[in-house]
């Protein structure tokens, strides 16, 4: 078949949504002939990596709006209204190259965002919407523990989807998909409100063959100390405060552990507060960002994985870690919960935050203690990730999926 995608962020080498974009192009190519929307911007990652290995089945379309409009992207929030703008105008791109090539479907793939439109929904062919996330919300409980400049972003983030959901073309590009892919359950729920007449639930988290390949190589650890590690922006929903908590509690009874965190972010200046607070700012490295090939080398050097975020589409690090042999450490919420399983780490339900850090010490302790069991979560999610979150089993799920929706 002809397939058109809209993938706004999609870059090759990357971790999160720019990997959803290059990895489902990339696999979707193995079955169908494929036309591909995206930024300028990415281009240039683009052509190197297909100097490597081109991808005969894909065809690029980059676009970008004028350089006027350039202004809307600063900021965290700032890139959404530019991004509404950009699924504007790539829908009269698309409209061309419908009429030139005869599309058999549309898919949108990135941003992976419910509250937002896809104009491409307006194409008079079959439109696939997803998997899109945000459904999920930060539990009551747990929002004392932001800075102000979290609560306030929590607030921000629930009036933006309200008002996303009010609006008249996210509503249409519900009622106009054929099929509405959600990472998540509580995803799922929403888009059934929104008119979304089939929905299924399918995580976005695909690793590459190569990924999963790279990750298993890694040799599982036996020698102190025993390291926990932490990926993702500094930002007050990813629970680092949380990790940071459980982690003096634990360290206190095991002091030949060390925690690692990975990442760059507005919370990183109150985390270093809150570990020298704690006494444990001696136990605790501040990696900054690092590229994904340090990431998966730091991954390397660490026993367990603590990701506790509070709301999360997807989660990668999750499958990430699963696949290099190490058990996660996440609440029961949001993408992780569907990633990770009793066979391959701890799920801690998120009732209060001085509960989730008790359970999360409790845990390092059973581990830390254990490192047979350790070993054999480990073992157990590299065999899910195979089964579940290789991106070669994803693409064949969606190449199913096009003939159903295509018979429709």
């Amino acid at each position: 078949m002809r397939i058109l995608i809209s993938a706004y962020a999609c870059e090759p080498d990357k971790g999160s949504e720019p990997a959803v974009g290059w990895n489902c192009i990339r696999e979707i190519a193995r079955f169908h002939e494929v036309w591909t929307i995206t930024r300028t911007n990415n281009r240039h990652p683009i052509e190197k990596a297909l100097a490597k290995e081109p991808l005969p089945n894909v065809h690029w379309v980059y676009f970008d709006l004028p350089r006027w409009a350039s202004f809307w992207k600063k900021g965290n929030w700032g890139v959404h209204p530019y991004y509404y703008l950009w699924q504007a105008g790539a829908y009269f791109v698309a409209r061309k190259l419908h009429r030139l090539v005869g599309f058999n479907i549309v898919h949108h793939v990135t941003f992976a965002n419910y509250w937002m439109p896809s104009f491409l929904a307006l194409l008079r062919i079959p439109f696939v919407w997803g998997p899109v996330g945000g459904g999920e919300s930060t539990p009551r409980a747990f929002r004392r523990c932001f800075s102000l400049r979290g609560r306030l972003y929590d607030v921000m983030r629930d009036l933006a989807r309200s008002l996303g959901q009010l609006d008249p073309f996210v509503r249409l590009t519900a009622r106009r998909a054929a099929l509405g892919v959600a990472t998540t359950a509580e995803t799922a729920v929403r888009l059934r409100g929104l008119g979304c007449r089939k929905v299924l639930i399918i995580s976005q988290v695909g690793l590459s063959a190569e990924e999963i390949l790279r990750l298993a190589s890694f040799t599982v650890r036996k020698s102190e100390p025993f390291r926990l590690v932490s990926v993702g922006n500094l930002l007050h929903f990813k629970g680092f405060e949380l990790g940071l908590r459980a982690f003096a509690r634990f360290q206190s009874q095991f002091p030949a552990s060390e925690y690692w965190i990975i990442g760059e972010g507005p919370e990183r200046k109150r985390l270093e507060e809150l570990a020298q607070k704690l006494g444990v700012i001696d136990r605790v490295t501040f990696w900054g960002a690092l590229p994904r090939p340090e990431v998966f080398g730091k991954l390397a050097q660490c026993d367990v994985l603590v990701h506790p975020v509070l709301h999360d589409s997807g989660g990668y690090v999750c499958s990430e870690a699963m696949a290099a042999g190490r058990p996660v450490i996440c609440l029961s919420v949001g993408g992780p919960a569907l990633q990770v399983t009793e066979e391959t780490g701890f799920k801690i339900r998120p009732i209060t935050p001085e509960q989730a850090v008790h359970d999360i010490a409790l845990a390092l302790a059973v581990l830390s203690a254990d490192r047979d069991h350790c070993f054999r979560l480990g073992q157990a999610g590299r065999r899910r990730v195979r089964e579940h979150f290789a991106m070669e089993a994803k693409a064949k799920l969606l190449a199913n999926l096009y003939e159903l929706v295509r018979g429709t």
